[in-house]
């Protein structure tokens, strides 16, 4: 009998899980529970990550964010990657992917599974080559496998696997016309291999043993998108649609066996068709809760692609997507900074924000309502407390202190709060003394 979150769910059982997720979100448990059986809910919790404080990611929860980090051959620098990972939990970025694909990386997993509350994620793909060491076009369809069922022993909580990138969707990508063809790592590699070995995809071909590892130790599975769009000019096309109807049918296969799915999508979307493509994830794949890359709005913005996420994921998000990948402004340039990581995360932390209020999530509006209602009273303690990033608030304050402390230095006098405090203090003073 299989012991996954989704298991007990269709058992009827609440588990801790389920109970401190309910708490996070302000909602009942069972409700957590009836959503989390149909698939509209994933709560990412490997048996093996001992540290894990719960998140849920689905329909009617709050919009998470995920944060990328790892080791590079150009910046192996594991204790700069350390502090990255530090500085995304002091952030509260309620996941962490891990994508090293150099050196030792089981070392780096580790230890960041150790250390990290977030969920943690991995593309097992990335790592595929270096652990095993081996040429591409010489590894086993069995030696993948083992490679995932090694991230899951780690603990991780959820895997990146490419399993729509089959045979007949490589045929129809190749009739296509693509602008940045194949933009996904991992779906790169995977093309590589079955084009190098003439074979099909053995995440695919092999997909009900992937199904065992995931079971065995309540890994979600992350069905990633292979040819999700890398430019305005591919988003929506057929490649991407026809993969994202084979992710549909793994979908209910993989929920037949009582394992959390979620689906990643797009990473370049124009803004009008933002919308479209979070509703055709959520017919096609039966509701499953949606994983988007930003998606960017714009493909001119290098050094600023931070902000063209955060667009795309507030309107993403507002549409029903569930978890927004933050973007850094190093994005299509390097291996972000600390820097950067801080201003990616902070960009999509808003994004998703946002998406929060129009969604209706309880307590969204009601943390905005608060900043305004400290605005109004000049409460500057207040507004630092209440800011997505006090530390940016309180060091701009004080950089440029005003003559009177209870405004600030675009209004001064003319503060238009300050001049309505004082009207209000003086009808009050007026219709007391009468």
């Amino acid at each position: 009998m299989a012991n996954t979150q989704m298991a007990r769910a269709k058992r009827g059982e609440i588990s801790e899980e389920m109970r401190v997720v309910a708490e996070k979100e302000r909602l009942n448990s069972e409700k957590i529970r009836l959503k989390l059986a149909k698939g509209q809910i994933v709560i990412p919790a490997n048996h093996g990550h001992k540290s894990l404080s719960p998140e849920g990611i689905g329909t009617g929860l709050r919009t998470k964010i995920n944060v990328n980090l790892g080791i590079s051959g150009d910046c192996a620098n594991t204790e700069a990657e350390l502090d990255k990972v530090r500085k995304a939990l002091a952030m509260k970025a309620e996941a962490v992917m891990d994508l090293s694909n150099y050196g030792k990386t089981a070392i780096f997993r580790q230890k960041l599974i150790e250390l990290s509350p977030a969920l943690i994620g991995t593309v097992p793909m990335y790592d595929a080559i270096g652990y095993l060491d081996k040429k591409l076009e010489d590894i086993r369809p069995e030696e993948f496998l083992a490679v995932v069922e090694k991230h899951a022993r780690d603990g991780v909580d959820f895997v990146t696997i490419h399993a729509g990138l089959n045979r007949q969707t490589v045929e129809h990508f190749k009739r296509a016309s693509r602008v940045t063809q194949i933009v996904s790592r991992g779906g790169s590699l995977l093309y590589a291999w079955m084009e190098m070995n003439r074979a099909e995809n053995p995440f695919y071909e092999y997909f009900d043993r992937l199904l065992d590892i995931c079971a065995e130790y309540d890994v979600t599975l992350s069905l990633g998108d292979a040819c999700r769009p890398g430019s305005l000019a591919d988003a929506t096309d057929a490649s991407q649609l026809e993969e994202l109807i084979v992710l549909g049918e793994l979908t209910e296969r993989a929920w037949q066996r009582d394992v959390q799915v979620m689906i990643e999508g797009p990473g370049h979307v124009p803004i009008n068709e933002i919308t479209a493509n979070v509703q055709l994830e959520k017919k096609l794949c039966h509701g499953a809760p949606f994983y988007v890359l930003g998606p960017l709005v714009t493909d001119v913005a290098p050094g600023y692609d931070h902000i063209t996420s955060a667009i795309g994921g507030a309107l993403a998000g507002a549409a029903g997507a569930d978890f927004l990948c933050y973007v850094t402004p190093a994005e299509h340039l390097r291996l972000p900074s600390l820097e950067d990581m801080k201003e990616g995360i902070i960009a999509a932390k808003i994004a998703a924000h946002a998406a929060d209020v129009a969604k209706g999530i309880p307590g969204a509006a009601e943390w905005d309502r608060k900043m305004s209602q400290a605005r109004q009273a000049l409460a500057w303690e207040q507004m630092f407390e209440l800011a997505i990033d006090r530390e940016k608030a309180e060091r701009y304050r004080k950089e440029s202190m005003p003559t009177h402390s209870d405004s600030c230095t675009m209004c001064g006098e003319m503060c238009s709060m300050r001049l309505m405090n004082r009207m209000e203090d003086k009808a009050q003073t007026r219709a007391s003394t009468k």
